[in-house]
């Protein structure tokens, strides 16, 4: 049997952040099943419904009895309330293996300082350099993750 990471093999900018959490951009549907076969459980995509795809990603997810989540990232939906939702997705998996992706992992980069920041402690310039090696490339999602995670922060420790 392969690894996780095995799985996303051919996915742009595939990476496994964690023994649980991995991304990477737009996988096929091969990658899909790959990845239920190493014990995958939960899709969190990223991604518009309306973006164009080459696969029927919920038919798909519920072929293979993943958990199938859309969160969708974009201009008009970069809000704390969005963040919540990806971040409640990743915290309530626990154990369970999760794939999140977008079309190419910029968003995903973006979505996930906050986890790497808050959850995992990293520091500000290790959690962005491992936010562009999952794919983050915008300066406007690298700035929202970053808000939301000062804004927290305080909130955090006071």
């Amino acid at each position: 049997m392969s690894t996780p990471i095995q799985a996303l093999q051919g996915v742009p900018n595939a990476c496994q952040i964690s023994p649980t959490v991995l991304t990477g951009g737009q996988p096929s549907a091969a990658n899909l099943a790959a990845f239920k076969a190493t014990g995958g459980q939960i899709l969190l995509d990223l991604r518009d419904p309306m973006e164009p795809r080459p696969l029927d990603e919920p038919a798909v997810a519920r072929s293979l009895d993943l958990e199938y989540v859309n969160v969708p990232v974009s201009a008009g939906t970069m809000t704390d309330e969005t963040m919540d939702r990806i971040l409640g997705t990743l915290r309530t998996a626990g154990d369970r293996p999760v794939l999140v992706h977008c079309g190419s992992g910029n968003r995903v980069g973006a979505a996930l300082l906050p986890l790497l920041m808050l959850d995992h402690g990293l520091e500000e310039e290790d959690a962005v350099d491992q936010a562009m090696r999952i794919g983050l490339r915008s300066a406007e999602l690298l700035e929202w993750g970053m808000d939301y995670v000062r804004r927290h922060r305080r909130t955090e420790s006071s």
